[in-house]
């Protein structure tokens, strides 16, 4: 999703477009709340085991119930090729912090042979998981981990009828763990690549196992494991040194450069501090502070919808931005100016202004994606309620604030780096972040929990509701 708005950018700096500033690269307009929900939806909607794969399988078991999600040993358990093995219908999910699934003995049979692992794809399907390569397993009759090899390792304790027993992985450890009964066994390194199937296996007379994959409540609690693990590893984020105030450098470069001035001098006084007075970049102040009590008028003026004044405003302090009226920042400001007709719910007043300021901005491709959504709301007798309402709501208006802002950031002559005008200290950290988190996924075989800002945003709301 990212990606393709980063091509929406490229070629909204197409000739004709009057500045430096490409809006479709601010953070405010990376996607929009509709996108924002798919791409969050795409994180979650990984395919999760279900059922148990009765096709697959060593066929020395029966299937006792009809959602596959119960066996029974039916073979002669005379050898060790004699194992009922029946790996779960897909691999684990990798897009995640941990997955966990259990298995219930419902009957431990004659030796108590059951057990619990992962395999891969190519995993011989008549022995017990651990014994063969590429795979893991813990085992009920001695309790012991086998992990590739015939000879297992002291683990954890023997299990037998009415256990539960759960097996799992660790992305944010890198990390296989067991649990029995609601409790944690142990935890041992990955070092299992590719796809992996959660397994269960029975090898003598009478041994019947239940499968969980989390269609019921699990035993052990697993929600409370995942936040502890998250909660370690925030403390080990939190044991780095950072340079003293770091934070309020931060969140001062925030509201500086996004003219929030009347926030940052209630911040400053707060806080016990002078107005800025370092010299960065050579400069007697930052370049941030340039427009300063401009800029907060003129996103004051935006987001109360007035989007006359802010081209009077515009015409009398920074002309050269909307100079060129095929620019972006002036298709952006004349587009608000039709949104903000249809908020008024003047639907005439909206068509005249479309044929006179918008229609010269139909052959440009860059703008081709919000003008017909714009255009669109006149089609809905509620366009409040519609699918492209959004527009309506104030991160619209905020999306083209921000845009002016860069633009007028852009026209400071101290300013070198035209990725300034664009992103705050702070978004840039998070866009880092971003980076770094999907880096440390593909070093793990893209196995892992994904940073995605509103999906933390989001769950931080949700854990705040319950």
């Amino acid at each position: 999703m990212v990606a393709n708005h980063e091509s929406e950018a490229a070629s909204a700096a197409a000739p004709g477009a009057g500045t430096t500033v490409d809006p479709m690269r601010l953070a405010s307009r990376w996607r929009s709340p509709a996108e924002w929900e798919f791409a969050a939806a795409e994180l979650d909607s990984e395919p999760l085991p279900s059922e148990l794969n009765t096709v697959n399988s060593s066929g020395l078991f029966a299937v006792v119930s009809t959602d596959k999600l119960s066996v029974k040993y039916l073979g002669s358990y005379h050898h060790g090729h004699d194992v009922g093995v029946v790996q779960a219908d897909r691999p684990a999910p990798t897009r995640r912090a941990v997955y966990y699934f259990e298995m219930g003995v419902k009957n431990a049979g004659y030796k108590g042979q059951t057990s619990i692992g992962f395999t891969s794809g190519s995993f011989k399907m008549r022995r017990q998981p651990g014994w063969e390569s590429n795979s893991c397993g813990y085992h009920g009759d001695d309790g012991y981990l086998y992990r590739g090899q015939g000879k297992g390792e002291p683990f954890g304790p023997k299990f037998t009828s009415g256990d539960t027993i759960g097996a799992g992985i660790n992305y944010l450890s890198q990390e296989f763990f067991f649990t029995k009964n609601g409790s944690l066994v142990g935890a041992f390194p990955k070092d299992i690549k590719g796809p992996l199937y959660p397994t269960v296996a029975v090898h003598s007379q009478g041994e019947e196992l239940t499968v969980n994959f989390g269609k019921e409540p699990f035993c052990f609690d697993i929600e409370g494991y995942i936040l502890e693990e998250k909660m370690r590893q925030q403390s080990m984020t939190d044991k780095m040194k950072l340079e003293e105030n770091i934070s309020h450098v931060i969140v001062r470069s925030y509201l500086l450069h996004y003219g929030y001035q009347d926030t940052l001098n209630s911040f400053d006084m707060a806080n016990a501090t002078d107005p800025p007075g370092s010299r960065q970049n050579g400069h007697r102040e930052p370049p941030e502070m340039y427009g300063l009590s401009h800029r907060k008028i003129l996103r004051q003026l935006i987001m109360s919808g007035d989007i006359d004044s802010t081209f009077k405003r515009l015409e009398e302090w920074y002309p050269q931005v909307i100079k060129d009226e095929k620019s972006v920042i002036c298709f952006l400001l004349h587009s608000q100016r039709f949104i903000e007709y249809i908020r008024a719910e003047q639907l005439e007043d909206a068509v005249t202004y479309a044929r006179a300021n918008l229609a010269s901005f139909l052959t440009h491709k860059a703008f081709e994606g919000l003008l017909k959504e714009s255009v669109a709301l006149l089609a809905y007798e509620k366009p409040a309620e519609s699918c492209i309402g959004y527009l309506l709501d104030c991160p619209q208006r905020e999306f083209v604030a921000d845009a002016v802002n860069a633009a007028v950031l852009s026209t400071n002559p101290a300013m070198k780096d035209p990725e300034s005008c664009l992103y705050s200290c702070l978004e840039r950290l998070l866009r880092q972040l971003t980076v770094c988190s999907f880096e440390r996924r593909a070093f793990n075989n893209d196995q892992g929990d994904a940073f995605l800002l509103h999906k933390e945003v989001r769950n931080c709301e949700r854990s705040q509701r319950s």
